[in-house]
């Protein structure tokens, strides 16, 4: 499908919240929130909104495309900041929409963002996963799917929201190898989304290398991002839980590369790893407390990476 794979893209999606806050449900299989009785419901949803349009301020200051949809009030969905787990867009003008685990989340999918995206992006193809959610079948996007886009591969660890077989046939529709393994917590249980445990950038990857017990897996895994050049950079596993696998590599429309990540996972990691992390590109550290404490996703989850052709008639996105 991508004839040419783009790895990097300066236009995003983001939805700006308006019932965010921690819903039972999700945390069965999500052990990242970390609930507080410090606010009450209204509290959490006003800091939330306020941390999201302070990540939006700052990506546009850097040159950074953000197509901002707001979220409805009914239904209500506490999780629609984090819309890269029910979309993804590729280039050749292809979209595709996931699989979610729980009735909440499948209520994020909204045909009217469709339409905004269409007015803005030339959109030649859907491919619809979400039907087999009838089936108890789940893939969540860029939470199950690490995509490493200039080679084609798809990293994904098994779990609730990744069906390996939908994996398989998402990868031959479009054209990329499937890289699976399994990653468990420091208990042993199976981490939730890929996401948090490594993200891949053009030259180099940050992985939590600890989560992947099988000797057979960690070399796998290993195999893949050697063959494919990147330079790793591990974390631990109290790194992991500050979000530090949840970071995304962007680009501006000059042509700069930013690491974007919060500021729980700067504050986690060693100068050392800052310092590598930096001698790739420059780093956008932003605050959201508030979304990672009751959300359990981070910046990466929130940012829906753009790689449609924008259309020339189409509304120009402020930055």
């Amino acid at each position: 499908m991508e004839n040419s794979p783009i790895q990097l893209t300066s236009h995003f999606l983001m939805v700006r919240p308006a019932a965010f806050g921690p819903k039972e449900e999700t945390m069965v299989s999500n052990s990242f929130p970390n609930i507080k009785k410090e606010l009450n419901t209204e509290e959490i949803r006003q800091k939330a909104i306020q941390e999201f349009d302070n990540m939006v301020d700052i990506l546009r200051k850097h040159g950074i495309h953000v197509l901002v949809v707001q979220d409805t009030p009914t239904p209500i969905k506490p999780d629609a900041v984090f819309p890269a787990h029910w979309i993804s867009t590729h280039p050749n003008g292809h979209v595709i929409l996931y699989p979610m685990l729980v009735q909440s989340r499948r209520l994020e999918r909204r045909k009217d963002i469709l339409v905004q995206i269409e007015k803005e992006f030339v959109v030649k193809q859907y491919h619809h996963f979400e039907q087999y959610e009838a089936n108890g079948r789940v893939l969540e996007g860029a939470g199950s799917i690490v995509f490493d886009r200039a080679n084609k591969v798809a990293f994904a660890c098994s779990g609730p929201r990744t069906d390996a077989t939908l994996l398989v046939k998402l990868c031959k529709e479009i054209e990329y190898q499937p890289a699976s393994f399994r990653a468990t917590d420091h208990e042993g249980g199976e981490i939730y989304h890929t996401d948090v445990m490594m993200m891949v950038a053009d030259t180099f990857a940050v992985v939590c290398m600890e989560s992947v017990a099988d000797g057979a897996d960690k070399l796998l895994l290993k195999q893949f991002l050697r063959t494919t050049q990147k330079s790793v950079i591990d974390i631990s596993f109290e790194q992991m839980y500050a979000f530090a696998g949840n970071m995304i590599q962007v680009q501006n429309d000059a042509g700069v590369k930013y690491t974007i990540l919060s500021a729980s996972a700067k504050a986690a990691l060693t100068t050392g790893q800052l310092e590598k992390i930096q001698s790739f590109n420059p780093i956008l550290s932003i605050p959201i407390p508030t979304i990672e404490q009751y959300g359990g996703g981070s910046v990466r989850s929130m940012m829906v990476e753009i790689f449609l052709k924008p259309k020339k008639n189409g509304n120009k996105i402020s930055i």
